[in-house]
């Protein structure tokens, strides 16, 4: 499946199986596995519907993966749940609830309220937020707006994001000493108050076509810089994601597209 070209394998199982990093190294290898961004477990739950494993395509395990959590639960609405349009996806970063529009290819989620403390997001800064601040690498200076959607992300705004040398940058702002847990980057490029362009360098994985929480992260960061209102269309390498940072809740909104690919045994 993928959510905008993000790409995963996506297995329902009663439990993880042994040594489950190893299994998502052999079958996201796009020579000589499946080939995917990472491996996702649906799993049983003890406090929503279901639960999701997320392993990158490294063997390291997100805490939460917003293209992911679209498709699991399309699966789980077509296979699974009987079609009920809404669900709540145990992730390691809490509960998310899910509804599915257009006949479960089109899914809203509910992401969460974003932390912005700068120990918690986490980076080595002090402070209630981290906004505008200076980050160098290898002699190339940077500002960045830090912002934690369950996972951390540092967002950073250029003049063309669709031209940026993201594979370039992106890992070694990703292994930067600023970020104890290493970090997504999103190199962010705002078209209007409600339209950005957004290219990604996933912690663990590499530069992908789109990243849920990135989106989200970039949207908040807009927000906080002014740059943006709270209702943005993002437009990824991979297609376009609706994000709504609702003012009333606090809580971020996230809306796009979840596509089945095909179906398989693996045999490895």
């Amino acid at each position: 499946m993928h959510g905008l070209g993000n790409d995963f394998v996506v297995v329902s199982a009663a439990a993880l199986p042994t040594e489950p990093e190893v299994l998502a190294q052999k079958v996201c290898d796009r020579h000589f596995g499946a080939g995917a961004d990472g491996l996702v477990f649906i799993l049983p739950s003890h406090t929503g519907d279901c639960a999701m494993r997320i392993f990158n395509a490294d063997g390291s395990e997100p805490e939460q993966c917003g293209n992911a959590v679209r498709c699991v639960a399309r699966y789980y609405y077509e296979r699974i749940s009987g079609a009920r349009n809404e669900m709540a996806v145990e992730t390691r970063a809490g509960i998310q609830r899910v509804w599915l529009e257009a006949g479960g290819t089109r899914v809203r989620v509910d992401m969460g309220r974003p932390i912005l403390g700068g120990k918690q997001i986490p980076t080595t800064l002090e402070g209630e937020t981290v906004v505008d601040q200076p980050v160098e690498a290898d002699g190339k200076s940077f500002r960045f707006t830090g912002v934690s959607m369950g996972n951390p992300h540092a967002v950073i705004f250029v003049e063309d994001a669709t031209r940026f040398p993201v594979d370039e940058w992106g890992p070694r702002l990703e292994t930067h000493p600023l970020f104890p847990q290493k970090t997504n980057v999103e190199f962010v490029t705002v078209h209007s108050p409600s339209q950005l362009d957004m290219r990604v360098w996933e912690r663990g994985v590499g530069q992908t076509w789109a990243c849920g929480t990135g989106a989200c992260a970039s949207v908040v960061a807009g927000v906080l810089t002014g740059r943006t209102r709270r209702n943005v269309r993002v437009r990824l390498k991979g297609g376009d994601l609706d994000i709504d940072w609702r003012e009333e809740d606090g809580r971020v909104y996230m809306t796009g597209p979840a596509t089945v690919v095909f179906e398989g045994e693996w045999l490895g």
